[in-house]
């Protein structure tokens, strides 16, 4: 058996802190924002700047996934001393990354292992961690997507929208428009979406952001015991915080244990500001018999 650590890769979109990518080794690949023509990877705007540009005049912002030479020139540096690389994607059924890192992985058979997420922003993020946890302790790459699946499989990930306005600009969840446009115009609702098997499906509509955050709280409730708790937002710290700090009390977790970060501008372009994501684990280990 090789002694050589399993690599972990994913693209930009799973929102992880820069600190815990860091401290895990993790390697990411960047997305592309677009501004009519001017062409950016994720990361070279900062927050602000992305912000500063998305809330003014058109054009807004746009992304698209990864190229195949991107993920080749990552998976052919990772994989030169012979290590194995186990890659995690955003939801292959609203973006091409997936389908961007499988085709760049045929080329290094038996070496690189690519995983569809089937989530976002940090649903996403939470199975990166796991898989990055595993390589740390060693773990094998097929162990490692055992572990991820087995997340997968208890996850629920749960959007909270102030608007859906940036939902059509972005034309990523064109599936579920009709409905979610005509009851939203009429009513002036919050969308609460919920991620079910990689796609975006609606939930409820609540008739405040009040509303939305309680019915939230109580699909979080619906899985408890709850081993790992998530919590994203765009340009609404202030909101995620009481969230985290609700649902950490709701579930008994420590609220330090609770990840909050701000959704970086993959999931922003689409979903705006003023949002709240929650990104929950079931755990069976301690559910009752």
């Amino acid at each position: 058996m090789s002694l050589l650590p399993v690599r972990i890769v994913t693209d930009s979109s799973c929102d992880l802190p820069a600190t815990l990518i860091e401290a895990l080794k993790i390697t990411v690949v960047p997305l592309v924002v677009r501004f009519g023509s001017e062409v950016y990877l994720d990361g070279q705007l900062s927050r602000d700047e992305f912000w500063d540009r998305a809330l003014s005049a058109p054009p807004y912002p746009q992304t698209s996934q990864p190229s195949i030479g991107a993920f080749e020139e990552v998976f052919a540096s990772l994989t030169a001393d012979g290590s194995s690389v186990v890659c995690l994607t955003v939801t292959s059924k609203h973006s091409g990354t997936y389908n961007s890192a499988w085709a760049a992985s045929q080329k290094f058979a038996g070496l690189v292992h690519v995983i569809d997420t089937a989530s976002i922003s940090l649903g996403h993020g939470l199975q990166v961690l796991a898989a990055a946890r595993a390589a740390a302790a060693g773990r094998i790459a097929e162990e490692i997507t055992a572990l991820v699946t087995d997340l997968q499989r208890r996850m629920r990930m749960f959007i909270l929208l102030d608007t859906i306005e940036y939902l059509r600009r972005g034309g990523r969840a064109d599936g579920i428009m009709p409905i979610l446009d005509r009851v939203a115009r009429a009513l002036r609702v919050k969308p609460l979406l919920a991620v079910v098997n990689g796609r975006l499906s609606p939930l409820t509509l609540a008739r405040s952001h009040r509303h939305g955050l309680a019915r939230l709280r109580r699909e979080v409730e619906r899985l408890m015991p709850v081993e790992q708790l998530a919590v994203a937002h765009s340009r609404f710290a202030e909101a995620a915080n009481d969230v985290a700090q609700k649902l950490a009390q709701l579930t008994g977790l420590p609220l330090s244990d609770v990840l909050v970060a701000e959704t970086g501008p993959v999931l922003a372009s689409h979903a705006g500001p003023k949002v709240i994501g929650v990104a929950a684990v079931h755990s069976e280990k301690n559910a009752a018999a």
